[in-house]
């Protein structure tokens, strides 16, 4: 067997594996590079091995930094099926079409504007792109097993996200297992992650490998800043992921309005066509969710469902203190750009980022206390109150990891410790080598290694 690591070696970002087993080559993720300007160029690189070698992908779930660079490897020349679960399918669909709209409309407005370095500046890929790469998708169920050549793949419920499944690969008497995102036990939608119980070679991620999720009650603390923030006369912006993060948010909001925290008339505006598109599959796919039934089904009851430029340009003129959830949730993109161009001038107001902030992002500036941000090819003074409410995360911490590997019923051959900031993947290594006396290493990224 050899790895061959081609993203999220160095950094949280851009998941991208792949995997020589039994005469076949399979990419485990297919991730968008995200943050800093030097990860984001490797998305314009080739891939460093013939796209038309790789027999198959297999996605762990759909968020972009696993799933978001498809488009490109079809450019470069793949045409094999993209194994995932039924969820992660219906999921990738809109959020590739998103990526690649928001990718055209970028450009436009760069020439537009002509802030940028190109001439012209072009997307990454286009709709027509995304759409065709959509037809390779393979739904595969967990439980069951597909094959590529003599390779079997199954796949297990992970936690963290619609659909999201840890990977299991088997040929000839040896295993790997690719954990993917791992969600934690107490997930306001998701279960806890299913156990993988053996693998000869098991790849782990880091996202939290060195931090402990905060003991807050995150929906008290919401809570009161709402409650804050209204008898002053502002809003509150919740820039969120439109997948997975604006259904828990508007889960804890609606129990806030029934619990009598925030008052009932508050309005809540939901500014996200996407998320509004990702309820609508949260709810259909309702029995992989660890909500009531009822709970599912009254997500969006009394809430205000933007769609069009038009009307979000009309709540950002409306002066009523309300609530707003909008995407993207690390601010890189999206209708969240321009409320906060709105809002972040603004004492009155507070800006709450549920949830992880990989570095280099607007929002990882942002909640490390920036004075100005720039978007649009400007600068904006930050004079709004923020806040990180980490709590909502939903990814596994170091313990949480620690705890989903000691089930396994004897150690692995070998771990490698992938999809974590330097700090954090390492201080995973040392955890496992310590506590669990596993042999690990941390690869670099393109690392290439036989196992």
């Amino acid at each position: 067997m050899q790895l061959h690591f081609l993203g999220a070696a160095d950094t949280v970002t851009g998941s991208r594996h792949a995997v020589d087993l039994a005469g076949r080559r399979i990419l485990l993720d297919c991730g968008l590079f995200q943050g800093f300007k030097t990860y984001r160029e490797r998305n314009w690189a080739p891939l460093p091995l013939p796209a038309d070698s790789i027999d198959a992908v297999v996605l762990s779930h759909a968020h972009l930094d696993h799933s978001g660079w498809l488009p490109v490897l079809m450019q470069q020349g793949f045409r094999g099926p993209v194994i995932a679960s039924p969820a992660t399918c219906a999921l990738a669909e809109v959020l590739l079409l998103d990526s690649a709209h928001l990718q055209e409309e970028d450009a436009r407005r760069a020439n537009r504007g002509g802030w940028s370095r190109h001439r012209p500046a072009k997307p990454l890929y286009t709709v027509q792109q995304a759409r065709k790469a959509l037809q390779l998708l393979k739904p595969l169920a967990p439980g069951r097993t597909a094959k590529v050549g003599g390779v079997q793949v199954e796949l297990k419920p992970a936690g963290h996200l619609l659909g999201a499944s840890s990977v299991r690969l088997q040929a000839g008497g040896a295993s790997l297992v690719f954990s993917g995102d791992l969600g934690r036990g107490d997930d306001l939608l998701m279960p806890p992650p299913q156990p993988q119980l053996e693998a000869d070679v098991l790849l782990i991620e880091s996202t939290y490998g060195n931090r402990l999720h905060p003991l807050q009650d995150v929906q008290a603390r919401l809570g009161e800043i709402i409650r804050t923030v209204v008898r002053r006369g502002g809003s509150v912006l919740l820039p969120s992921f439109a997948v997975g993060r604006a259904q828990a948010l508007l889960l804890v909001l609606q129990r806030l309005r029934q619990s009598g925290e925030v008052p009932e008339d508050l309005p809540i505006v939901l500014d996200s066509p996407m998320a509004r598109t990702a309820t609508t599959l949260y709810q259909r796919h309702g029995r992989l969710l660890r909500v009531p039934p009822r709970e599912v089904a009254n997500l969006t009851d009394g809430v205000t469902l933007i769609e069009t430029p038009q009307e979000s340009l009309a709540l950002m003129r409306s002066r009523w203190p309300k609530v707003i959830i909008s995407a993207s949730g690390m601010a890189t993109g999206g209708r969240v750009l321009g409320h906060l161009k709105n809002m972040l001038p603004n004492p009155r107001h507070h800006i709450v980022f549920p949830g992880f902030q990989v570095a280099g992002t607007r929002g990882a500036q942002l909640v490390a206390g920036a004075a100005s941000v720039k978007m649009f090819g400007e600068y904006v003074a930050v004079k709004a109150e923020v806040t990180h409410l980490e709590g909502f995360s939903g990814h596994a911490d170091a313990d949480g990891l620690l705890a989903w590997l000691r089930q396994f019923h004897q150690p692995p051959e070998r771990t490698f410790v992938v999809h974590g900031e330097p700090e954090a993947a390492d201080a995973l290594r040392m955890r496992i080598q310590d506590e669990l006396d596993w042999r690990v290493t941390v690869p670099e990224q393109g690392a290439r290694i036989d196992v």
